[in-house]
């Protein structure tokens, strides 16, 4: 398994429900910093499992915009849309607020909760 890779669903993994992160937010945390389209690529391969018995919230990861990535109209984007709505967040078109529902990583984030990379 790469372990890019895994830095990166971990990160995610830490997301909470109700939240959305960036790319670039990503894989900053992930120790990772510039490699935002590392993180879109590796989510195609998020495995259906999860990873540490553990789900991976791919649907919690959007552009820094607060655009949802897949072109509106695919199965794609209705999906993550549908997932980012069932967790009571609002997406107006293909945009989230980041205002109100961005992922605000504070120090007890980084000093217990992100892994030691």
């Amino acid at each position: 398994m790469n372990e890019q890779y895994v830095k990166i669903w971990k990160t995610i993994q830490l997301i909470p429900v109700g939240k959305v992160s960036s790319y670039g937010q990503i894989a900053d945390l992930a120790g990772l910093p510039g490699r935002a389209r590392l993180v879109g690529k590796c989510l195609k391969f998020v495995p259906s499992e999860g990873l540490n018995n553990k789900p991976v919230p791919w649907h919690r990861v959007i552009r820094s915009s607060g655009e949802i990535a897949f072109s509106p109209g695919s199965d794609e984007f209705a999906n993550q849309r549908a997932l980012l709505i069932d967790e009571g967040i609002t997406v107006k078109g293909k945009r989230v607020s980041i205002k109100e529902f961005g992922w605000v990583v504070d120090l007890e984030n980084i000093l217990f909760l992100l892994p030691d990379y």
